[in-house]
C-alpha cells in the first residue's frame, strides 16, 4: 500500500534542482514558490513544484482580474519510477497542503505525448488546449527551450520561428466549497471532455545523490 511507506513534506527549494535540471524533460529551473517532495522511508524520490505562471494575463484570463493574485501554476513533477498510483497520490497530497485559497493551472505538453491523467486522477477540470502561439528557436539545436534562446541573444541569422506545440490545460481550485462554487462561476474557460491516447515517457532514470536520508 503506497501509504505504509511514503510521506509528503514540504522541502526547501534548492532540493529540487538537481531533479528538474537531471531528471525533468525541461531540464531547466522555473518560478518555485511551492516545493514538495515524494519519500519513500524518508529517501527523496519525486517532487512537486509550484510558482508564479510565466504569463500574466493567463492569471487574469482563468478567474478574472478579482482573483489573479491567487493563480499560481504546477509547473514541475518529477518522479523517479511512477509506479502506479504514486503520482496521483503525490499531486493530491500536495494540493492539500498548499495553502488557500488557490487556483492552480498545470499543462500536459502534447509534444510530449502527454494527456493530463495524473490531473484528471485528481480531478482537475480540463479547459482545452493553450492558444496557438509561435517561438523562436535555435536553428543549430531546435530542442533547445525557447526561453533559453531568448536569454543567450543568440546570433539573429541562427533564431528561426515556429508553431509553438499546444497544450492540455487543466484548472484546481484549492479552497472551501462555497470559494470553489464563487470562483467556477467566475471561470472564463470552457469545461470540455478530459482528453485521452496513448501516454509517451521520457527517461527519468538518473539517480538524485545530494538529496539521499533528508533530514527533517
Amino acid at each position: 500500500e503506497i501509504m505504509n511507506n511514503y510521506s509528503v513534506k514540504q522541502i526547501p527549494t534548492h532540493e529540487t534542482h538537481e531533479s528538474l535540471l537531471k531528471k525533468h524533460y525541461a531540464k531547466r529551473l522555473c518560478s518555485i514558490s511551492y516545493a514538495y517532495g515524494l519519500f519513500d522511508n524518508n529517501i527523496l524520490i519525486g517532487v512537486c513544484t509550484f510558482g508564479s505562471p510565466p504569463s500574466p494575463p493567463l492569471c487574469v484570463g482563468i478567474c478574472g482580474e478579482e482573483y489573479r493574485d491567487i493563480v499560481i501554476e504546477l509547473n514541475r513533477l518529477c518522479i523517479d519510477q511512477n509506479k502506479k498510483n504514486q503520482a496521483s497520490y503525490f499531486v493530491g497530497a500536495c494540493l492539500k497542503m498548499l495553502p488557500r485559497p488557490k487556483i492552480v493551472v498545470s499543462y500536459a505538453d502534447t509534444s510530449m505525448g502527454h494527456h493530463g491523467y495524473i490531473y484528471q486522477a485528481t480531478n482537475f477540470i480540463y479547459t482545452g488546449l493553450s492558444a496557438k502561439r509561435t517561438e523562436r528557436f535555435d536553428i543549430d539545436n531546435p530542442n533547445r527551450h525557447s526561453k533559453s534562446v531568448v536569454e543567450t541573444e543568440k546570433n539573429g541569422d541562427n533564431i528561426g520561428v515556429r508553431e509553438r506545440p499546444q497544450k492540455h490545460r487543466y484548472i484546481y481550485f484549492c479552497a472551501d466549497k462555497k470559494t470553489k462554487k464563487v470562483l467556477l462561476k467566475c471561470l472564463k474557460y470552457p469545461i470540455c471532455h478530459y482528453p485521452k491516447g496513448d501516454n509517451k515517457n521520457y527517461d527519468s532514470s538518473y539517480k538524485i545523490s545530494s538529496t539521499q536520508d533528508v533530514l527533517f
